[in-house]
């Protein structure tokens, strides 16, 4: 019997891929609807109404006296200082606040903290393991910070300029260092085991290290017991020599200006490794390895003439050689055979090596035992003088090191050099009409030449200098004394600096912005609030084209946003549960460049004023936070998502475009001179 014709295949799989589509629109769908729930907001600072003009105008305290004293902020005093109290009961709901926003939307309701049972920032557990001041990590961290900042900010206010012992960094004298130094291999392994080079290195100088690396050991490998194939036990052998500067604030790790990491056992790739590279602000850039094949003689992979990676025997490749009649036929015709001479990986388990590092022109040059094994081009960003600091880590011992032809002086170490003091660079004084967007910039108290190259490039655009845009740095105290004075003649002279008063730690960033979230909505009269970092560069006319397009009625954050990211628990940007119990962040804007509008900022300001704000240690997850809780409680946000406000360096038409150092900067800016959104990612 003949069966029934059923449907055709085709129209079996177009269907089926229509109820697909249908499945993926219905879980979408889902998903805008069900983010997770938002905690509880922590009781974590106390707020105050006093403000600041930081350039020269009246500032109101407390007690609503006016003053004129520059470069000191009482509200960051009485906001960020706090001796913090819990309530008696953390597990009871916290109660609204009896006063609603100044200036709430119409029609909205006031806000309300909503019960949760994880209380305070970092949780029960880690309340509990703080009883004896009753303050979380980041409040003891907040609460040190400030303490110490009080002490330096008493100090820097009785110092004159003139005044200090240590006038060289201030009046632009060159700094007299020695041309060599030693160090032996007990003095090394005192402390950091950093070997302090005081004015860097000079083309031609060279770092000279004998050491012996230590046998392999076994080491659990995590990843390759996932993969269940293989054993995870693998046996590394490995050591890592780094130059470094100085690190800008406390929490976060120093720049790398160059980093050599011999890979004598335990590389993924299962043979002996050389890596190359460098890190800026705790990110890695591209790795350079060196795995024993020689790299392209072309002119363009040399450095200063020399190959980058030089070839050693590798017990994996057979070399080809000539057979003998191919050999036998050219000696017969005359032709000349040139001898090859081969070398092992010139690091041997147990076995003493002489390890040279010589600056060049174009970049570093590792010579092993006398001969040259590999070369590294210098990074954009870095300069030689930068290199203040030698740092061994690792399975190495390392009996003695030598630095000869070093610079007798360091010229760059002087903000003299990168500071123009020039009338044409200073900021106007804030506007007493509104703006249209503000700018919070946050720097460090080092980092002269990062300001100078943001005041002489996008600072310059016709939108700020018309006073339409309002940019200020905002930046905390450091424990050089010197440093906080250069810092604040530079604030009195170019009127575009916010100092606060605690001192620089890289997990309190999160403070800065809700400064800038209350200079924003205090002192500026500004319709959107804008964070990004000293190495942003900013498209500003782009950006306020970009603003215009979104309806002034709606609530705006945007940048380039998140979805469902989870929480890193292991690592070096570990995040523990008692830090973030969920599983997943809310959405939230990347941190070198995001804008909010003022009323999002005005509800940040307010929370904490009434201190149930919650704060987490990442600056740009706490404002998506923060911007959920708007969301759910005051207003409908909308969202706006672009690629251009680039994370992670800088893309053809971007709008903002992040670690671009002074030099990148100004090339940016000259190229959007003449009309053309390009990178400068050169080398």
């Amino acid at each position: 019997m003949k069966r029934p014709k059923g449907e055709p295949p085709v129209s079996r799989r177009f269907r089926l891929s229509h109820l697909l589509l249908v499945i993926a629109a219905l879980y979408l769908v889902f998903i805008s609807f069900k983010f997770p729930q938002f905690l509880e907001s922590a009781a974590v600072l106390n707020g105050d109404d006093s403000y600041i003009e930081l350039d020269g105008t009246k500032i109101r305290n407390s007690e609503d006296s006016e003053i004129n004293k520059p470069f000191f902020s009482s509200v960051y005093k009485d906001t960020f200082h706090r001796k913090l109290e819990d309530n008696q009961n953390q597990d009871a709901p916290v109660r609204p606040s009896k006063e609603p926003l100044e200036e709430e939307r119409n029609g909205s309701a006031p806000i309300r903290p909503l019960q949760h049972r994880y209380g305070r920032i970092t949780g029960d557990i880690m309340r509990r393991m703080n009883r004896t001041n009753n303050l979380s990590l980041l409040e003891r961290m907040a609460d040190e910070a400030w303490t110490l900042g009080l002490k330096a900010w008493d100090e820097l206010d009785k110092l004159d300029v003139k005044e200090t012992a240590e006038t060289s960094m201030i009046e632009g004298k060159p700094e007299s260092c020695p041309s060599w130094l030693s160090m032996s291999g007990e003095e090394l392994a005192v402390g950091d085991k950093v070997m302090f080079l005081p004015c860097g290195l000079a083309a031609g100088s060279s770092i000279t290290l004998v050491g012996t690396p230590h046998y392999a050991h076994q080491e659990f490998v995590p990843q390759l017991a996932k993969l269940r194939r293989g054993d995870p036990l693998v046996m590394v052998s490995q050591f890592m020599v780094e130059l470094q500067g100085l690190k800008a604030v406390d929490g976060e790790d120093p720049p790398k200006i160059m980093h050599l990491n011999p890979r004598l056992k335990g590389d993924w790739s299962h043979r002996p490794v050389i890596e190359h590279n460098t890190c800026y602000r705790m990110q890695w850039g591209g790795a350079q390895r060196c795995d024993g094949l020689p790299s392209k003689s072309d002119e363009d992979m040399l450095v200063d003439g020399f190959r980058r990676c030089e070839k050693w025997m590798r017990n994996d490749i057979v070399d080809s050689k000539e057979s003998k009649t191919t050999s036998w036929f050219k000696r017969f015709i005359g032709r000349e055979q040139k001898p090859e001479v081969t070398w092992p990986f010139p690091f041997v388990e147990g076995r003493l090596f002489v390890l040279t590092i010589r600056a060049g022109v174009e970049g570093y040059h590792i010579t092993v035992g006398g001969r040259h094994v590999t070369s590294f081009p210098y990074r954009t960003g870095f300069t030689l003088e930068d290199a203040t600091g030698l740092a061994v880590k690792g399975e190495v011992d390392i009996h003695s090191v030598y630095a000869t032809s070093l610079p007798a002086s360091h010229p760059s170490f002087s903000p003299r050099r990168v500071l123009e003091m020039s009338e044409k660079w200073k900021s106007h004084p804030v506007p007493k009409h509104p703006v249209q967007v503000f700018i919070g910039v946050l720097s460090a108290t080092n980092h002269f030449a990062e300001r100078m190259a943001v005041r002489k490039t996008w600072m310059q655009s016709s939108a700020i200098k018309s006073s339409r845009v309002v940019v200020r740095f905002f930046v905390a105290l450091n424990p050089r004394k010197e440093v906080n004075l250069m810092m604040k003649k530079e604030a009195a002279y170019f009127g575009d600096i916010v100092i606060l008063p605690f001192m620089d730690r890289y997990e309190l960033v999160v403070l800065k912005t809700i400064a800038i979230c209350e200079y924003g909505v205090q002192n500026v009269t500004a319709a959107y609030i804008m964070k990004c970092d000293d190495d942003t560069f900013i498209r500003v006319d782009t950006v306020l084209k970009e603003i215009e397009g979104i309806s002034r009625k709606k609530s705006l954050y945007m940048g380039n946003l998140n979805l469902l990211h989870r929480p890193l628990r292991s690592g070096k940007w570990a995040v523990t549960y008692e830090e973030w119990p969920e599983e997943v962040y809310p959405p939230y804007a990347n941190g070198p460049g995001y804008i909010i509008s003022s009323d999002i900022a005005k509800f940040v300001v307010s929370q904490h004023g009434n201190r149930s704000l919650r704060l987490f240690k990442m600056e740009d997850v706490s404002m998506g936070m923060w911007v959920e809780q708007f969301n759910s409680t005051i207003a409908a946000v909308q969202y706006s998502h672009n690629w251009k406000f680039c994370q992670y360096g800088c893309l053809v038409d971007y709008y903002t475009a992040h670690y671009q150092s002074p030099r990148q900067m100004i090339c940016l800016w000259d190229k959007l001179a003449r009309g053309r959104a390009h990178c400068c990612n050169f080398r």
